[in-house]
């Protein structure tokens, strides 16, 4: 049996979909991965075969920097950047204004390299990331059946009157103004129009009898997987989902860290985890603040600085770990506490180690997933560019002493969640129903 994994050119979004797909290499199947070249040795390191594919202008194999991208994409990039520095609405209307470029990106030609490829590897499962609409276009224009994985919070595929990159749900600490909102949702509107339109024109190249959609972004495969636990989710909005499994968390093993380990066995203070992913470590400014609250607690710090030089963070503790890149699965399994951007692998992972999260979200569907951990009571949630030392001091000590009905739901659903579930969880659900015809 075959099992063809397609990913964007992404690490955050390869790792956890090449995860899942270690299910099937410990059941003895065949791996084939179609992605781009920025992330052929992540394949490699999970020993897969591997099949070129570019779904996009952009790639990031671990820490983006927009010097290394390509020309359009490195402004694009540099614009990102730039909007989160401004506001949280700011952000959004910044990706929501780029999305058809992001996502849509040569569709036709795309879609048909995906069914060259569907056709040489001829697989018997096929698992793509929801967010690569022109390979999902392909598959779907092609009648090949696939799983469909949501890599993201749910949100990322709307339901009922919910719009794409619309958050529909917002922190306690977040008050964004009701007109500036208003607005917001009109763009949101407008580029979902946009976009199905787009989406719609590929779709008849592809297959003249294919029936339009009425909304692009809510389309899904016939196996609809969510990466996320089903217990930080809405259970009301969990009614409106098509049939679908909730895999918890899809989390990594990764290679011994030899300085790492020294570093978790050479000191007796509780640990603190400190990451921004990939792309908001250029936060260099939120980082240090960062740095300068936890540097008044009684706790070792390891910190990924991504593409923030360390010099930013002003003076370091003895005894703190900063490095460029950290490996996050193994650190989070020792930590007692994370502070992160609230990206959806940070979140999932954290959830698996039983860590409490202090989440600063900056942009997409960050803010609807730090208001799930918010609401369950396995985290709090500040706004990064207004946050001041004080006040992430004092909720970084209030997560440390985390006790009492929170600190036991959050022990159990990491129970739920370790050992390997979500790739368990996602064979199960493909062997129950047969993908590729």
């Amino acid at each position: 049996m075959t099992l063809l994994i397609i990913s964007p050119d992404y690490a955050s979004h390869l790792f956890p979909l090449a995860t899942l797909g270690t299910a099937w290499q410990q059941a003895g199947e065949r791996v084939v991965v179609a992605s781009g070249p920025a992330t052929a040795e992540i394949v490699s390191a999970f020993g897969f075969e591997r099949i070129n594919l570019q779904l996009g202008r952009g790639s990031n194999p671990g820490t983006i920097r927009a010097e290394q991208q390509p020309s359009g994409e490195d402004d694009a990039l540099r614009g990102f950047f730039d909007a989160t520095r401004l506001g949280m609405v700011e952000t959004l209307l910044f990706q929501a204004e780029a999305r058809s470029a992001d996502l849509l990106w040569n569709p036709v030609e795309v879609a048909r390299a995906v069914q060259r490829i569907v056709r040489e590897v001829n697989p018997d499962h096929v698992i793509v990331d929801h967010l690569a609409f022109s390979a999902r276009l392909a598959l779907q224009s092609a009648g090949i059946l696939h799983a469909d994985v949501v890599l993201g919070h749910p949100s990322a595929l709307p339901l009922g009157d919910e719009v794409y990159g619309f958050p529909p749900e917002w922190p306690v600490a977040f008050r964004p103004d009701p007109a500036a909102l208003g607005a917001l949702r009109l763009v949101c509107e407008r580029v979902r129009d946009a976009f199905t339109a787009q989406w719609n024109a590929a779709l008849l190249s592809l297959d003249p009898t294919a029936a339009p959609s009425q909304d692009a972004f809510a389309q899904s495969g016939e196996v609809l997987l969510l990466n996320y636990p089903a217990e930080l989710h809405d259970p009301a909005r969990t009614a409106l989902l098509p049939p679908h499994a909730f895999l918890g968390s899809a989390v990594r093993e990764e290679a011994r860290d030899d300085e790492v380990e020294r570093w978790l066995a050479d000191g007796i203070l509780p640990v603190v985890y400190v990451s921004f992913g990939s792309f908001l470590s250029v936060r260099g400014d939120v980082l240090a603040r960062v740095a300068a609250a936890l540097g008044g607690l009684a706790v070792r710090v390891a910190i990924a600085t991504g593409v923030t030089d360390p010099a930013e963070l002003g003076p370091i503790p003895d005894g703190w770990l900063v490095r460029g890149f950290l490996p996050q699965v193994t650190l989070l399994r020792r930590a007692v506490m994370a502070v992160t951007h609230g990206g959806n692998n940070s979140v999932t992972e954290a959830m698996t180690a039983g860590v409490p999260l202090l989440v600063l979200p900056f942009s997409t569907d960050q803010f609807a997933g730090a208001a799930a951990i918010e609401r369950a009571g396995f985290g709090l949630a500040l706004d990064p560019n207004t946050v001041t030392v004080d006040e992430l001091k004092v909720a970084a000590a209030a997560l440390l002493a985390l006790d009492g009905p929170a600190r036991l739901h959050l022990d159990r659903l990491s129970d739920s969640l370790a050992d390997g579930a979500g790739p368990r969880r996602a064979y199960e659900a493909l062997l129950a129903i047969p993908v590729v015809g």
